[in-house]
């Protein structure tokens, strides 16, 4: 769906009323710091131009209908009253959960028409479930006047996908939809939700940030994100820690001896040294984008990357082919960005040599029978407003 017009009308022929707005939240790609948010660690996300977008009216009858011009299949028609955690409603639960989590702190929602459409390309690891959720809440929170700022609409989207469809993820991606700012990315410190806005203007520096979908699908409700989850918490307890934030860099290589020796199992011992690392790895990319040093944040990426496949493992071949491929084309650096396990990489490049690297890249995947990814360049964008 091209425009605004066009959401309007489909809405208007749906339910017959016109909409009282249209509201966008966009998706996000990840610089630096994975698997860090659900440890109380740092991250680095940008809004990406693609968004979810949703116009909506208010009902006063109970009813919440909704409906997404992307998903094959008609209206789905609920009672806020009787919406409960983990019954299904397949995409329809991400904006009912919204409602929900609403309601259940306290809110008076009582009852919306939505429609419902989206350029955030879904299983890609670029936060297409966070999208739909913040821009359902962007937009109950403007018609029921609310009053709620952008990061409290965004801890209560990640209440909705966390206990409403049972997905355990951190906030990354609901503050980064709310809360990003066009040209920069989003210094977050995700145990007191600071956020700073970091400039990040890659043309003027002559560079571009490439993402490059290999469009294997992705499902963070597989298991393997609440596993490394657990075994994160496992790791923060044997140490004695609330969280792996509360271990310094420094004291890594002790704490890991520490666990060692205490029989800790060797996956958590991994996936401590990645979330403990990785926190590392984003003040370092902090201080060179403040130092105006952008191109020498990439070999942090690769680095990010490696431990990511190695040590959590949450990589797979098809973004070990993007990241290898693309650093051996000239790429600065490259890797793996979201939940892993397919989705999609990102590579930084000299502009003059974008091109080249992607022609390298769909060559690859060509060459290893990959089906061919999709490949955009990542422009630091908006976070979620009111379009009309």
């Amino acid at each position: 769906m091209t425009d605004n017009a066009e959401l309007v009308t489909a809405f208007t022929e749906l339910y017959g009323t016109a909409p009282e707005g249209v509201w966008a939240a966009p998706g996000r790609v990840n610089l630096i710091g994975e698997y860090t948010d659900f440890n109380d660690g740092f991250v680095m996300p940008l809004a990406l131009p693609h968004t979810a977008r949703a116009a909506v009216g208010r009902r006063t009858d109970g009813e919440l209908r909704l409906h997404s011009t992307d998903v094959p299949g008609g209206v789905v028609q609920l009672r806020v009253d009787e919406l409960a955690p983990h019954e299904g409603h397949g995409w329809a639960a991400y904006p009912a959960g919204v409602v929900w989590a609403l309601r259940e702190a306290g809110h008076r929602i009582t009852g919306a028409d939505i429609q419902l459409t989206s350029t955030v390309p879904t299983g890609a690891g670029l936060s297409s479930s966070a999208a739909l959720e913040v821009v359902t809440a962007l937009a109950l929170n403007d018609l029921f006047g609310l009053g709620l700022s952008a990061a409290e609409l965004a801890v209560l989207a990640q209440r909705a996908e966390n206990a409403f469809v049972g997905v355990p993820c951190g906030v990354m991606d609901q503050m980064a939809s709310a809360c990003c700012v066009e040209g920069h990315a989003l210094h977050l410190d995700t145990r007191d939700l600071t956020q700073r806005q970091v400039p990040f203007d890659l043309a003027a520096h002559g560079l571009q940030l490439l993402v490059v979908d290999t469009r294997v699908k992705h499902a963070l409700g597989d298991g393997a994100y609440a596993e490394r989850r657990a075994g994160c918490e496992a790791g923060a307890r044997a140490l004695g820690m609330g969280t792996l934030r509360d271990l310094p860099y420094e004291g890594l290589d002790a704490a890991l001896d520490t666990l060692a020796e205490s029989g800790a199992d060797e996956s958590v011992v991994r996936y401590v040294r990645h979330v403990v690392s990785d926190n590392a790895r984003v003040e370092q990319v902090i201080a060179l984008l403040d130092a105006g040093e952008v191109r020498a944040a990439g070999p942090v990426l690769t680095a990010g990357h490696v431990s990511l496949r190695d040590d959590l493992r949450v990589s797979c071949p098809e973004l070990d082919l993007v990241v290898s491929t693309a650093n051996a084309s000239g790429a600065l650096g490259a890797r793996m960005t979201g939940g892993g396990f397919g989705g999609s990489a990102i590579v930084l490049v000299d502009e003059a040599d974008a091109d080249a690297v992607t022609k390298s890249v769909l060559e690859a995947f060509t060459s290893h029978g990959y089906a061919t990814p999709g490949v955009f360049p990542a422009v630091p964008s908006a976070g979620a407003r009111r379009i009309g």
